[in-house]
């Protein structure tokens, strides 16, 4: 990698950092297939991983809010990232589970400073999808509601005649 390859990770750290939520693991022992089934999760639910340099990824984050997890970039390390705040952790912790190899060491999501317990805790956060869902059905159940009770009257009004002809009818 020369100079300004090293420059451009640098700046791509840095601007992952800053515009992310980042979980940083540990990935020793890790297969290739495995890290690509992980990659693959990642994928899934809109977020990425990359491997990285610690001592780019210290470069990168100095002088920025995340600069406290320069200590986590020790040995074979790599970067968890997605633009929902909770959708890499959940898939990083998700596969941690059934995977000893991989380990959390710690995340950051903008100006906030996580640990291991932190980004697990992170994880157990309903999604930004799950969150959107319940923001729409909050608003709407209301409405539905609201429209129930109008129509019952009509409904109970329809019940009656039918009770009515049926009596006539017999």
């Amino acid at each position: 990698m020369d100079r300004t390859q090293k420059a451009e990770m640098v700046e791509w750290i840095g601007g992952v950092f800053d515009a992310n939520t980042v979980v940083v693991v540990a990935n020793g022992g890790l297969t290739v297939a495995e890290f690509e089934s992980l990659r693959g999760e990642l994928r899934g639910v809109g977020a990425n991983m990359k491997i990285v340099k610690n001592r780019l990824a210290k470069i990168a984050i100095s002088g920025k809010p995340a600069e406290k997890l320069s200590d986590l970039f020790q040995g074979p390390t790599a970067i968890a990232f997605s633009e929902d705040p909770v959708a890499a952790a959940k898939a990083v912790k998700k596969f941690a589970k059934d995977n000893e190899k991989l380990k959390i060491l710690g995340g950051a999501m903008g100006e906030e400073i996580m640990d291991e317990k932190g980004v697990e805790q992170l994880a157990s956060m309903p999604s930004r999808e799950e969150l959107i869902a319940s923001i729409v059905l909050a608003i709407t159940s209301p409405g539905a509601q609201l429209a129930g009770a109008i129509s019952a009257p009509a409904s109970n009004i329809a019940g009656i005649l039918e009770t009515l002809e049926k009596r006539e009818a017999a």
